[in-house]
């Protein structure tokens, strides 16, 4: 785990890392590296930082309105985190979702966030059931309006 940023200070380079271990190391970073090839088979190196969990649980207290953010929400937005990887992600030595999925990741950490808040009583709107309802309504939806420039 490399965490160390930029990437010129990581503590070593995933090249270094699978190639040392053959493929057989679990490797996340604090900073992007490109895939690497190691006896013939390419490694997709993952970074794990705060993109994946702080917009979920973000998300989640917005759409609940919750009262506090506990130490559990961040456990739970973890777990949601880990049933996000698929094979394919594990296949390419990969420990984390491809950003590809950031926004479907977000959504599914936040309703995990969101039954949190109702469970433990701190949220303060939105109904029990519709968490995925809730938390969709509170997205953000990304729209870019073609524009000209007057003549």
């Amino acid at each position: 785990f490399p965490l160390s940023n930029p990437t010129s200070k990581a503590e070593c380079t995933a090249e270094q890392a699978f190639g040392w271990s053959r493929g057989k190391v679990l490797f996340a970073s604090g900073s992007p590296f490109a895939p690497v090839v190691v006896e013939g088979r390419e490694y997709t190196p993952g970074q794990g930082n705060n993109s994946y969990i702080f917009p979920g649980v973000g998300l989640g207290v917005v759409a609940t309105g919750a009262k506090h953010v506990t130490d559990d929400m961040f456990r739970v937005a973890a777990r949601s985190l880990t049933e996000c990887v698929r094979e394919e992600d594990l296949g390419k030595g990969c420990l984390y979702p491809s950003l590809d999925r950031i926004r479907e990741v977000s959504v599914t950490i936040a309703i995990a966030i969101a039954k949190e808040a109702r469970a433990r009583g701190l949220a303060t709107r939105g109904q029990p059931g519709h968490e995925e309802q809730d938390v969709r309504q509170c997205m953000y939806e990304p729209e870019y309006h073609e524009m000209s420039r007057p003549e």
